[in-house]
Order: structure tokens, then sequence, then C-alpha cells
């Protein structure tokens, strides 16, 4: 059965990712990572998050897929290494170079071929596979009938990117930000100039800007018909905050179970669809999962994105002498008011604020960014359960 592999930027967002539907996990480290501006990982804290989805039998995965420059070969088998030595299960890579040193080596890792080498077709997939790759990413280029065409040939693992965004060059292969700004998108430092507002210069007063964007991939409308060929769907999204990846990982881990079960109907499709839309987005559409794909499925010529304020905090510690939770919050809520808590073990349920006070005295609003704020515990919660505000 398909596992689902989701993002992490941070230790944080590595806990919300395990407890909230992730079967696998994938982050960065503070070098070597096409996402520089992640909060990314210490080699301690890559440690610690090993230990924390371990204990959960959920893998994690380091992506080394940077462009490797004539001074980075020595420090990044040294990388390697102590990657090895914290346990890491894999790496995703895009080099060669590295694929062959892992083997060269003898490292226990994993090698999985980073969608960054945009491979399509069974030659290339037959010749990775030889060097000893276990699991290719594919190029975000393929299709619905590309993917299970290629999965029949059963070369080796294949893996998918099921949701989040997609890049306007083929496979992030752009150039673009480091003619612009000097930041190389291949050194993980895309400055995402493809999303900036852009004019014709023989037509500004006539026209509205545009972006040279795309839209977010959403793939739940066809993961049934890819899940029995792929064997991991993978969301982007290191950049994304924790709420971000909670609720995607319990939206596409429960179409997984679904599908499992032989539940997946059209009624789940348009509940887990409905769910998705929900949250805040760029337009979403099948990008070039589907088949006959047209520029208006890709394409995305807004210049603003949705933004909501559902996301109200999450909870920290439970202190159940005092009876008091500790609530880190992220948007305005009130006392007395009544919001939605997002577990990440049972259905969401209503619960009412009670008694808010920050670290000094009661106050009627929290209202200070990623400050604590403490109520009353009048039910049973669990740290780094989500509150979410109710309508």
């Amino acid at each position: 059965m398909s596992k689902l592999l989701l993002p992490a930027g941070n230790l944080l967002k590595l806990k919300f990712a395990v407890l909230y539907g992730g079967d696998e996990v994938y982050l960065g480290g503070k070098n070597f990572s096409l996402r520089n501006k992640a909060d990314n990982f210490t080699l301690d804290e890559i440690e610690e998050g090993v230990k924390f989805a371990h204990s959960y039998n959920k893998k994690v995965y380091v992506t080394v897929n940077v462009v490797i420059k004539n001074n980075l070969g020595n420090q990044i088998v040294d990388y390697l290494r102590e990657l090895e030595k914290r346990n890491v299960d894999g790496v995703i890579v895009s080099s060669l170079f590295l694929i062959q040193k892992i083997k060269e080596l003898g490292l226990k890792l994993e090698v999985h071929l980073s969608t960054q080498v945009s491979c399509m077709n069974k030659e290339a997939m037959k010749f990775f596979a030889s060097l000893g790759v276990k699991r290719i990413v594919l190029a975000r280029e393929c299709t619905l009938d590309n993917i299970i065409s290629l999965s029949k040939e059963n070369i080796c693992d294949i893996e998918v990117f099921i949701h989040g965004g997609m890049c306007s060059s083929i496979s992030g292969r752009c150039s673009l930000s480091d003619h612009l700004c000097l930041r190389g998108a291949n050194d993980g430092l895309c400055a995402h100039s493809c999303r900036w507002k852009y004019y014709l210069s023989n037509d500004i007063d006539k026209k509205d800007p545009f972006v040279l964007g795309v839209k977010d991939l959403m793939g739940i409308e066809i993961i049934d018909k890819l899940a029995s060929y792929c064997q991991s769907f993978k969301v982007e999204g290191r950049m994304k905050s924790e709420y971000y990846v909670a609720k995607i990982g319990l939206i596409y881990s429960k179409a997984l179970r679904l599908i499992k079960e032989n539940k997946y109907d059209e009624n789940s499709k348009k509940e887990l669809l409905k769910a998705l839309l929900e949250i805040e987005n760029r337009p979403l559409s099948l990008g070039y999962l589907k088949n006959n794909f047209t520029s208006d499925d890709i394409i995305d010529l807004r210049v603003s994105r949705d933004v909501n304020h559902s996301y109200l905090g999450y909870i920290d510690e439970v202190d159940q002498v005092s009876k008091t939770i500790k609530i880190v919050r992220k948007n305005d809520f009130k006392n007395n008011e009544i919001v939605r808590v997002i577990p990440y073990d049972r259905e969401p349920f209503l619960i009412k604020i009670e008694n808010l006070r920050d670290e000094d005295s009661p106050v009627n609003v929290a209202s200070k960014t990623e400050k604590p704020y403490y109520v009353n515990l009048n039910t049973v919660l669990k740290p780094l359960y989500i509150l979410e505000k109710y309508e």
C-alpha cells in the first residue's frame, strides 16, 4: 500500500507530520538542501527527529539535492557519514557523484533519486536502479498514464508528488532567481521570482500585473487511480506551517485508508476536496497529473493568494495538576470563545476557552503572535492538538 510522505521544515513540523498521518517524513539539513529558507535541521535535531519518528515506526529521509559545486564534494561526503550515524533511513539526491559515493563507502542509507533529475522514462529508471537507487521521485511533468506505465515496468519503487507547490520550470531547475537577484534556486535560495508582478513593457497602463508561476497541485481526485502503482505519495511544503502539514496529512491519510478499505467513493472525494479547499492555498489543480492537460490546468496568472485565519494555535503543554493548558497562539481568539480542536488520534470536537490569561494576568483576547497563553483544562486534551476557528 502506498505511503504518505510529509514535509518537515523544522523539528516541530516533523512531530506534526508524524502524528497527523505521515508514514514517512522528509527534511533538510542546514546545508545541501533546496529549501535553505526553511528553518531546517542541525545534525542533533535530525537525530532527535529520527528518534521521534522511529518511536512511531515512521521513516525519515533527508534531502541532499543541491547542485554540487567544486568546493562541496568532501563536505557532503562527511555529512552523509553523519546522517548514517544518526540512523537516518535514506537520502534524496540528484547527483551521480553522491549515488556512487554512498555505494562506494558502504553507507546504510537508502538512496532516493530527486525529482530534480527529471526521470520520466524506463531506460533512465533502469540506469539509476542499476546504480543502487531504491526509489525514484518521478519528474513532476509525468501524467497519470505516464506514471502507471512506468510502474508496470516494475524497475524500482516510485514516488509521486500528490499535493503542494509546483515549479514553472522543468522539475525545479530554474535560473530566473539567480539572474534577477543572485539567489540560485539550485542552491536552495529561490526568491520565487516567478511570482513577482510583471507587466508588458509597452502596455503598463492598460493591463493588470501578472505572474509567471503555476497553480498548486492537488491530486485527491485521482489518488485512488495511482494508489496501487506508487509506493509513496509526496506532499510539497517544507516552508509551510505545521497547521498546513497536519491538515493535509489528515486528509490524504484518510484517503489512503479509505482506498485500502475499498470505501473511497465519490462522496468521500467530495468531502476531502471540500476540506482541502478550506486550507490556505493558491489555486489548485491536477496539474501535470491530468492526461491531456492544457495551459489553463497549469498556469496561475493571479498576483494574490487566498489567506485565512482559521489556525488559532496549538496546545504546547497540558498540566494535569493545575488543570491548565498552555497554547501557542497563531491568530486571535477570545475568552469564552468556542473553538474547534483538531486532534491527531480522534475526531474533531469543540471546547470553550475559559479563564484566558497570558504569563502575567487575565486577558480578553489572545493577540500576541507566537506568545504563550493559558486556559482552564475542562476536557481530555493532549500536546500538539490544533485549535481552529469555529464558525
